[in-house]
This record gives C-alpha cells, structure tokens and sequence, in this order.
C-alpha cells in the first residue's frame, strides 16, 4: 500500500469520526428530556442504551455509505463525505421520530425509555435506526445520484417501515403496541428483526449506480413491496423449519414470561431471509 493511500484513508477516518461525534452530539440536542450521562450511567438504563446503540449503528452505516465506490481524489471525497454525510444525519433523526410518531405510534417513545426503562421500545428503537441507516447507505452509495435521490429513496424507506409495522401487526394475533407497553422486550425483538430485514432489503435495493427514475425506482418498489410480501411467509417458515412444533405467537406473546430466545430466533429468520432474498433475486 502506498503511503499517499495511507495518508488519504487516515484523513477520512478523521473525517468520518468528526461527522459521527456531530450526529451524537445532533441526536443529544434533539432529546433535552433525558441527559445521557445520568441515565446510562446513574440509572443504568439499558432501553436508552438500546436505542442509541442502534442509532449509532445507523449512523455508521449512513456515513459509510458516502465512502463506498471508486476514490475520485481527497477533496471530492470529503465534499461528499461532508455533504451526504450531514444530510445523513439529518435523515437519521427524522426517521427517529418516524419510529415515535408513526410506527410506535400509541405511546410516547420517550416515556417508554425514560420512565419505564422499556427494553422492548429500546430495541424496536434500535431496529427502526438500522433499518433506517441500511436504507440510507444505500442511497448515498453508487454515482449518478444527488441529494434528491438520497432523499427520496429514503422517504419511500420510510413508508415501507411504516407498511411493515402495519402488516407485521396483521399477521402476529397480538398487538405489537399493547405487548411493548406491557414490557414485554421478546415481542420487541421479533418486530426489530422484522423492521432491520426490510431495511436489508430496501437499502441494497437502492445500491449501485443511479442511471433514471424510470429505470431504478421500479426495481426498488419491487424489492420494498417483495419484502412485505414475505413477512408472513418468513414467519410461517420460522414456525416449520427452525422451530417445528413451537407456537411462535405462544411463546412470545401467549406466556407469563414470554421466550426470549424464540423472539432472537424469529429475529435472525427475518435477517437472515432479507440477505437470501437479495442474494438469489
């Protein structure tokens, strides 16, 4: 490797953890009803800590989709670094709220993390920051885009999230919000694995080179709408093949304790299924 390659890639790296210590210090701006220092370390709040560790992973996928491609020289570089790495940022804390208003929306986010230290909230939270964070890597990724791109393949993400709440919702015989709001974290985490499998599906829909609308926004809708369409199918599979003659909806919804170890299963099946869907299509 040569040393001018060295140089170059030490001078992203700055770059890029600047960038990331501004999207912490966004997102700390953004949410004035907790301090962060005093839950994580005074009250040992592992829902908030869920949640940030699911938006910092967000976060890093949505810089790092700016660096992914042919190098085009140091100073392009971090203009786009700089310029999609902001715009990241900025996405990502909308999809936050998305994640507050729209998809968790019967309760308040905040008072489930803050108030009630809600580990299932804390991880639906994290999910809804990956996916988001998938999305965007995908969309800033690839030449021939621009910011309106980027944008508009992310709000199409976003609504898709929204649908794969909705229709996650049709096909589990309990209500999401209701499980959640009663703590119940394994219900959480099937539906985290539900929403970070669309976000697989949708962000590597968007990746690679932008040519047209007329020729990539259809193949995207595809890949978002076939992502919906299999959920239901995901899960029956995850009832018959990884757990035959377990009741997915039993165990996680059905118990006094409810099976945590179900809920990482189901999780996984939904990924893992997401990465072979985009693999074999």
């Amino acid at each position: 490797m040569k040393l001018d390659a060295i140089i170059t890639g030490l001078i992203l790296i700055i770059a890029f953890y600047v960038l990331f210590l501004i999207g912490k210090w966004v997102n700390d701006m953004l949410h004035r009803e907790y301090k962060l220092n005093f839950e994580l370390v005074e009250k040992d709040n592992a829902a908030l800590a869920l949640a940030l560790t699911g938006y910092y992973f967000g976060l890093v996928l949505a810089i790092g989709g700016t660096l992914v491609g042919p190098d085009a020289g140091i100073i392009d570089d971090l203009m786009d670094l700089c310029i999609y790495g902001f715009l990241s940022i900025i996405l990502l804390n909308v999809s936050w709220y998305v994640c507050d208003k729209l998809i968790l929306r019967k309760f308040r986010v905040s008072d489930e993390l803050i108030r009630d230290h809600n580990q299932g909230t804390g991880v639906v939270l994290a999910g809804v920051n990956i996916a988001s964070g998938l999305i965007i890597y995908g969309s800033v990724q690839g030449l021939g885009g621009n910011i309106w791109t980027v944008i508009a393949f992310w709000a199409i993400g976003q609504v898709m999230l929204i649908l794969a709440g909705w229709v996650y919702n049709l096909i589990t015989p309990y209500s999401i919000h209701d499980e959640i709001e009663k703590d119940n974290v394994a219900a959480g985490i099937s539906f985290a694995g539900a929403l970070v499998a669309m976000g697989v599906i949708i962000g590597l829909a968007a990746e690679g080179d932008f040519y047209s609308w007329s020729e990539n926004l259809p193949a995207y809708l595809v890949y978002s709408f076939l992502g919906l369409v299999l959920l239901p199918l995901i899960r029956f599979l995850t009832d018959k093949v990884l757990l035959p003659g377990v009741k997915l909806s039993h165990e996680i919804a059905g118990q006094e304790k409810p099976n945590l170890g179900v809920a990482y299963i189901e999780a996984f099946a939904y990924i893992a299924a997401a990465f072979i869907i985009y693999w074999c299509i």
